[in-house]
């Protein structure tokens, strides 16, 4: 892969975009918002033109800017910039070619990265939707769970606990005792005594 090493100086590339373009450099320098003398300095390799007015020349010259960084060794190979470098030095296309390249290269990056980012944020309100739908049923679960516990406590068989306490509570004082009635022994005898007091009775009188 090409390095910032492998490729011209930025100041012949610049010269060669300017003479494609058939520009000359008085007009480039108007339209890049430079001095004459600056830019005949920097394509003469005497002057390092700032990351500012490489961007400037860049879109005067209407090609990318990581193109002009990358000439001018302010960008690693890395990101996608290798494809870039690559098309700058094929020495079988030609300025225009490597041009077109660059600005569709670039076109299809940054449809990509559109691409992405409305995935990235359907994905999102999708799990926002779905957050909000399990909370509501959440809700709409909770009354019947409150109705529930408000019948109080149940055992593990599920007998309601007021009823199990009242069942040890008669356990432990005992059956409430049974109804008595009288002997038959006992009620003849003082049927007899009533009969006896009564006999004496007629006997005195």
């Amino acid at each position: 892969m090409a390095t910032s090493k492998d490729l011209p100086d930025v100041g012949g590339f610049i010269r060669d975009l300017r003479r494609n373009a058939k520009i000359s450099l008085r007009q480039l320098a108007e339209q890049a918002g430079v001095s004459n003398p600056y830019l005949s300095q920097i394509e003469r390799g005497l002057r390092k033109p700032s990351a500012e007015v490489l961007q400037q020349l860049a879109s005067a010259l209407r090609v990318s800017t990581p193109a002009m960084y990358l000439r001018a060794g302010l960008l690693d190979d890395k990101e996608g910039q290798g494809v870039l470098a690559a098309i700058a030095v094929d020495p079988e296309l030609t300025m225009a070619q490597k041009q077109s390249l660059t600005q569709i290269y670039e076109t299809f990056r940054r449809e990509n990265a559109r691409l992405a980012e409305a995935t990235e944020a359907a994905t999102t309100t999708e799990a926002a939707t779905t957050a909000e739908t399990t909370e509501t049923a959440t809700a709409t679960e909770a009354p019947a769970t409150v109705a529930a516990a408000a019948t109080g406590p149940v055992t593990p068989e599920g007998t309601p606990t007021e009823a199990v306490l009242e069942s040890v509570a008669v356990t432990e004082v005992g059956a409430a005792p049974a109804p008595t009635t009288a002997a038959p022994e006992h009620t003849t005898a003082r049927r007899a005594a009533r009969k006896a007091a009564s006999a004496a009775e007629e006997e005195q009188s």
